[in-house]
């Protein structure tokens, strides 16, 4: 896409060298004694993400591990917060969480993401971020209809109503998984049901299925 903010460079770029620590993430793991990875969570507005995702670090918190959740209303309270809902800000948006949950992975902990995160370009950029078995892709199917009749922050209706634009599923694409590691359907099962699932997927030997 032509006006993705990730090919641009500073002028400085080429002054920039990279400066390696004698501690390394697999030194920084084994203090922690777990197996770092992002669960990134994708799915539209209203299908269950932070729900979904705080469940999870609880359970995953009273198992022992150590861990940390990136929301994505969060983030736009800090991190991101000089970013527009645009298309250019929403990948600069994504770019910035991933970077920041590959730091948090380096560091020996279980991230775990909850974002809209449209677009498969910018997922696939997250991914690349981690080495192979860190990053597991989460889509939470759960249908329009369905997140338009939840619409626990009534943006729906504001969408609908042209008070927002650019929002993702109405004026705004939502571009699905193609092989996610898990799918899950907020509609069909419980949250205790899901992070099960999830559990078993992410930490097998941990919580076999």
């Amino acid at each position: 896409m032509a006006d993705t903010p990730y090919e641009k460079q500073s002028d400085n770029a080429s002054f920039v060298v990279w400066s390696h620590s004698s501690v390394t993430p697999a030194v920084r793991a084994q203090s922690l004694g777990q197996q770092p990875v992002c669960i990134w969570f994708t799915g539209l507005s209203g299908s269950g993400k932070s729900t979904l995702a705080n469940a999870l670090e609880v359970a995953l918190q009273r198992a022992g591990l150590h861990t940390m959740l990136l929301d994505g209303d969060n983030v736009r309270h800090g991190l991101c917060k000089d970013l527009g809902m645009s298309a250019v800000d929403r990948h600069e948006n994504i770019r910035r969480v991933a970077e920041t949950a590959k730091l948090m992975v380096d560091a020996g902990l279980v991230v775990i993401a909850a974002f809209i995160s449209p677009f498969r370009e910018d997922r696939a950029r997250a991914r690349e971020l981690l080495e192979p078995g860190q990053f597991f892709e989460v889509h939470l199917q759960t249908s329009l209809a369905v997140c338009e009749a939840r619409d626990p922050k009534g943006l729906y209706h504001m969408a609908r109503s042209g008070k927002i634009v650019d929002f993702t599923g109405i004026d705004s694409p939502y571009e699905e998984p193609v092989s996610p590691e898990v799918r899950l359907d907020t509609a069909a099962h419980d949250v205790d049901a899901l992070v099960a699932q999830l559990l078993s997927k992410v930490f097998p030997s941990r919580w076999p299925s």
